[in-house]
């Protein structure tokens, strides 16, 4: 899958509640866990009675021997609802000012990003949805048993609807980047960066190594997640690590054409960053470190740490599950977000939804056979790429979408808490 991978970019650029959301996080990857083993037991062993609310599935509780899923995956993404069609690249950078913050003996800062952009139908080859390497690593890491009938090649090779190659559409269009939850490797939000590039936007969907189950580097090694077992892992510290590869991710795109064959698709005036559970908290602080981020999304995550009033003065959309995140509730850095944000903002949350339902994840779990959560994952993609979608249109775009305004009849699941 050699032939998928633009050239490396070696320019340096300037420096530019825990035990939830860490175990949130590991459920978020348990759940993938149990889609590949065929039983839901992984998972259900991760769900201890605790005064902590987090996001469920039904199958929590569910004996193994219930509905065993099929034994062979075969995972499709749903089609993006825009105009255009989706094209992939993936490239690999290189940060030559700045040691691995993980394993600085591994040298510099490597990062894989997935490129998605508004492409012409028809033209590109199917986009796997990770490489072999990658699969395997998921695998490898919840040490999966081979009757398991999951293979590096079938999980590798669920239908993203992205092409590669893809023919790009003419013109310029704001930048999105991706930053996954934490242990989550990039491509569970795919579902929402080929809807994005569909209406019109380039995607960058970053990989950030040595956070989760494996990226595949520029050499061609996937290394393992080197922080994933740590008990003092401080996430404050990886949500800033996060945003210092973020940043330099963007200098990379707008800063000349080396990095990225179509870099002049983007418009550098117009950024914006969403991102799932920890990634949501590295996009809260992305935006402070880097003004260039004109409007952030957190889906679902805690803030690491809760910005202060003056951070933040940028459009900020706050969307998380009704049970994890609503006001008042457990999570209070959400609160004391919301009251430090100074900007356009809202804060909605999502009836049904679990923490999955914001990534690919649920819907995968779902195409295995699993029981889903009261929302279903068909609805919580639809939901996420809608709202994500309309708020980037207002922010960047100037656009203004009714969704936004309030409750709607088609939505009957989301509710505006502020």
């Amino acid at each position: 899958m050699t032939d998928r991978h633009s050239s490396a970019a070696d320019r340096p650029c300037p420096a530019g509640g825990m035990k939830r959301n860490r175990r949130i996080s590991a459920v978020a990857v348990l759940a993938l866990a149990a889609l590949v083993t065929g039983t839901g037991a992984g998972f259900a062993a991760t769900t201890t009675p605790s005064a902590t609310p987090v996001a469920t599935h039904a199958f929590d509780t569910a004996p193994a021997t219930a509905t065993a899923p099929p034994r062979s995956f075969q995972g499709t993404l749903p089609a993006p609802t825009g105009p255009y069609a989706a094209g992939e690249d993936v490239i690999h950078l290189t940060d030559a000012s700045r040691p691995d913050p993980w394993v600085p003996s591994s040298g510099p800062r490597q990062l894989t990003v997935t490129m998605v952009y508004p492409a012409v139908p028809g033209t590109g080859t199917p986009a796997p949805y990770m490489t072999l390497a990658e699969a395997a690593g998921i695998i490898q890491r919840r040490k999966l048993p081979a009757s398991s009938g999951v293979t590096p090649q079938n999980l590798s090779s669920v239908t993203t609807r992205a092409f590669d190659g893809a023919r790009p559409q003419r013109g310029k269009y704001p930048l999105v980047v991706l930053s996954p939850a934490y242990e989550d490797p990039r491509m569970v939000l795919t579902s929402l960066a080929t809807d994005l590039a569909s209406h019109g936007y380039v995607v960058a969907l970053v990989g950030h190594t040595y956070e989760d189950s494996g990226e595949t580097l520029a050499n061609g090694q996937t290394p393992p997640c080197a922080i994933c077992d740590d008990p003092a892992l401080d996430f404050d510290s990886v949500a800033a690590s996060r945003a210092l590869d973020v940043s330099f991710v963007i200098d990379q795109l707008t800063q000349g054409n080396t990095a990225w064959r179509l870099a002049h698709l983007i418009d550098k005036h117009e950024i914006g960053m969403a991102g799932h559970s920890l990634g949501g908290a590295a996009a809260a602080a992305t935006m402070i470190a880097d003004p260039r981020v004109r409007a952030g999304v957190n889906m679902d995550g805690a803030f690491h740490p809760a910005p202060m009033p003056g951070q933040i003065n940028r459009p900020f959309l706050m969307l998380g599950a009704a049970d994890n995140h609503p006001v008042g509730g457990h999570d209070t850095t959400w609160g004391q977000t919301w009251a430090a944000l100074g900007g356009y903002k809202k804060w909605l949350t999502v009836a049904g939804a679990d923490h999955f339902s914001f990534s690919d994840l649920d819907l995968l779990l779902h195409e295995a056979g699993f029981p889903t959560p009261p929302l279903s994952p068909e609805r919580g993609v639809v939901i996420t790429r809608e709202y994500v979608t309309a708020f980037f249109d207002r922010t960047l775009k100037g656009i203004h979408s009714p969704l936004l305004d309030g409750p709607s009849p088609n939505n009957p699941e989301v509710l505006f808490e502020y």
